[in-house]
């Protein structure tokens, strides 16, 4: 969950080692790299969205807590959609755990969700955690559902993640960085730290994630969605033309999300964020010494425990990424 991710850092770690891949923990990132690390940047944050118990049977968004506050500017898709998603949850079973260790300590059930405008923030109330303290996490109790031609969880971001350790399992020898807080606007800082270390600068970074759609149609419209920019920068256009190139190839539907949002918004009275993305972050913050470009498996129900993606779209972002993986 944002802002307590450790202790799945410690099971990535885990399952990375298994495989020979050189494994190591920064603040706020979990580095694997192979024999290349030249050869390929991947990059997936891996904290999800839960609450943050912050009173007496009170529980807020935990993405948008006070010490998230400076970082929310308004032109990130998760603050423009804060007031319709919050009753998105109510009936959503929840579970309670330490911060650090993971461990167990109950479950419940959402009964309210409301938008504060004095704390701009999510307000939640739920049945059966009243005893909690305040600082004790609370994911969404999700369970994955494969069905013939979609699957559905919690998916943003451990949709991508997992396809990381695939690639690690299959033979991939580049770099993966495995960054927390991203839903809280932290995770390039993060990132950026460690090019900094060690004096790394690329315009070959891939950033994996998911990109919501407002029905399934228009998430059906292509099998996966590139980016030429965000709301915060220029991506780099070799490697954006050289994914578009991979997906004509291998005759994958793709589409530019920057272009469709901008399409949309030429019928709206109030426009939607082109978002505020890691990698946009980054190339703002370096004058574009470290840029690249991303790759996004469409989905609707964002930011939910029944977050949908084709099975179409999963197959075809695998494909397409295990065009890099190194052949003897």
């Amino acid at each position: 969950m944002v802002g307590t991710e450790d202790s799945f850092f410690r099971v990535l770690r885990r399952e990375l080692e298994e495989v020979g891949v050189h494994v190591e923990r920064h603040l706020g990132v979990l580095v694997a790299q192979g024999s290349e690390p030249d050869s390929l940047v991947l990059s997936a944050h891996i904290d999800r969205h839960g609450l943050l118990c912050t009173g007496p049977n009170e529980f807020e968004y935990a993405a948008f807590i006070a010490g998230n506050r400076g970082e929310l500017t308004g032109d990130s898709v998760s603050e423009q959609m804060m007031a319709s998603i919050a009753d998105r949850f109510t009936g959503q079973r929840v579970q309670a755990h330490l911060p650090y260790t993971g461990t167990y300590l109950g479950q419940g059930v959402i009964s309210r969700g409301y938008h504060c405008p004095k704390r701009h923030n999510l307000i939640f109330e739920i049945d059966g955690l009243d005893y909690l303290q305040p600082g004790t996490p609370i994911s969404f109790l999700d369970r994955l559902k494969v069905g013939d031609t979609h699957l559905s969880a919690q998916l943003d971001n451990v949709l991508s993640v997992a396809m990381i350790v695939y690639l690690f399992r299959n033979g991939f020898q580049g770099t993966a960085l495995l960054t927390a807080q991203e839903e809280a606007g932290r995770s390039w800082r993060y990132a950026l730290s460690w090019f900094q270390r060690h004096a790394i600068t690329t315009r070959r970074l891939l950033v994996l994630d998911t990109s919501p759609y407002p029905s399934p149609e228009a998430a059906a419209a292509q099998d996966l969605v590139l980016r030429k920019k965000d709301a915060t920068a220029l991506f780099d256009p070799g490697f954006t033309d050289e994914i578009a190139s991979i997906c004509k190839r291998l005759a994958i539907r793709h589409t530019y999300k920057d272009e469709w949002i901008e399409a949309q918004n030429a019928d709206r009275p109030a426009p939607m964020s082109l978002g505020r993305t890691e990698l946009g972050r980054l190339a703002a913050a370096t004058s574009g010494a470290i840029n690249g470009t991303t790759l996004q498996v469409p989905t609707t129900g964002y930011h939910t425990a029944e977050e949908t993606a084709s099975l179409t779209s999963v197959r075809a972002a695998i494909r397409l990424l295990r065009c890099y993986i190194s052949r003897p």
